[in-house]
């Protein structure tokens, strides 16, 4: 067989590698940019995707080493890889993916669930930051060891001043409550609640960010509508527990986000159930069972995934520590992995769309 017929068959057989985020193969996709092959020395592969990668990446460059390795076992092999280039962000152009973390009720979760997923996504080696919008109760100074902090700032060339994000367990992190006192937020109002959103998010200089989450206040109040109207979400997950006065309030805030143009990148179900430590073969289904799922059904979303109930969750929260980010968690932090990883699906989904018809964003 000629290198040319090798080279042929190398590139079919590339292009039937298939993308788990779409189901759909390299050559669909239009993945392999050049194939390059130099006197049977080396193999230069250029791939093409949509972002963000970091979940995917390492399987593709598998796949392509083994079946390039087959048709040239002596060749040095060369992967390389690139996203495709997203239409620019008007509001945060440093920042590639926007997320809102939201709630229909509080008492949920969602802080946590924020938290821990950010941490989730560093992990992978992304660029991660955590805006903590939430006003009425800015729990993420907490979490993450940061209680009582104050923000520095500092006057840049353009004559703004910009709050500095601190930087914990890798992630990139801001909050209201490192800019007002602690029971500040019990006086204020729609126009002032928009405002000081408005003020974190022109405010804050975060540098370039693969991933800014946003941990909304519960509800769907100023702050919810304040952010779709200023900010091309990326999406949204919602946080709910399985019991049907949570799923009635999420129904509510999934519909919020719909007729804002808000994609749902599906729903978490906190709390879950619980099983005894000592007692494994038990498990209690405390607020309900299948909620979740039934309402991610029911308005054509995906369940990202289920958190049961343990009990050093809420005490890492409480002691500053994130579920994910304490080693001694063990194999139990797959529960926030999972939902990052599914997460990140969607978000690539919706990139897809993005990038295949860029449309006219208008902010208000």
């Amino acid at each position: 067989m000629s290198q040319s017929d090798i080279l042929v068959q190398l590139r079919k057989e590339l292009g039937a590698i298939i993308d788990p985020d779409f189901g759909v193969s390299f050559e669909e996709l239009q993945a392999i940019h050049t194939l390059e092959v130099k006197q049977d020395t080396s193999v230069e592969l250029y791939l093409e995707f949509v972002p963000p990668l970091h979940y995917v990446a390492k399987g593709f460059d598998e796949q392509c080493k083994a079946i390039i390795t087959k048709h040239f076992p002596n060749a040095e092999v060369m992967i390389y890889v690139r996203e495709k280039e997203l239409p620019a962000n008007p509001v945060l152009p440093q920042v590639q993916n926007l997320i809102a973390v939201a709630s229909g009720k509080g008492g949920v979760g969602k802080s946590t669930v924020a938290a821990n997923l950010a941490i989730a996504l560093a992990h992978t080696g992304a660029k991660v930051g955590l805006l903590d919008a939430d006003i009425y109760g800015p729990s993420v100074p907490t979490m993450f060891g940061l209680s009582g902090e104050q923000m520095k700032a500092e006057k840049k060339e353009d004559g703004k001043i910009y709050g500095y994000p601190f930087e914990q367990y890798g992630v990139s992190v801001a909050s209201i409550g490192f800019v007002m006192g602690r029971d500040q937020a019990a006086i204020l109002r729609g126009p002032m609640l928009a405002g000081y959103f408005t003020t974190l998010v022109d405010q804050i200089y975060w540098g370039e960010l693969d991933y800014l989450i946003f941990d909304l206040p519960p509800g769907t109040g100023d702050i919810q509508l304040t952010m779709t109207q200023r900010i091309p979400l990326s999406g949204a997950v919602v946080v709910t527990t399985p019991q049907e006065i949570s799923l009635a309030d999420v129904r509510r805030s999934i519909s919020m986000f719909r007729k804002v143009n808000v994609n749902i990148l599906g729903i978490v179900e906190n709390m879950s159930y619980f099983i005894p430590p000592d007692m494994p073969e038990k498990r209690y289904d405390i607020f309900g069972a299948g909620g979740g799922e039934t309402v991610a059904k029911e308005v054509g979303t995906r369940l990202l995934g289920q958190i049961p109930i343990i009990m050093k969750i809420r005490e890492n929260a409480d002691d500053g520590l994130p579920f994910v980010a304490d080693p001694e968690s063990g194999n139990a932090v797959h529960f926030y992995k999972d939902i990052a990883k599914n997460m990140v699906a969607e978000v690539r989904k919706k990139n897809r769309d993005k990038i295949a018809s860029p449309g006219l964003t208008i902010t208000l």
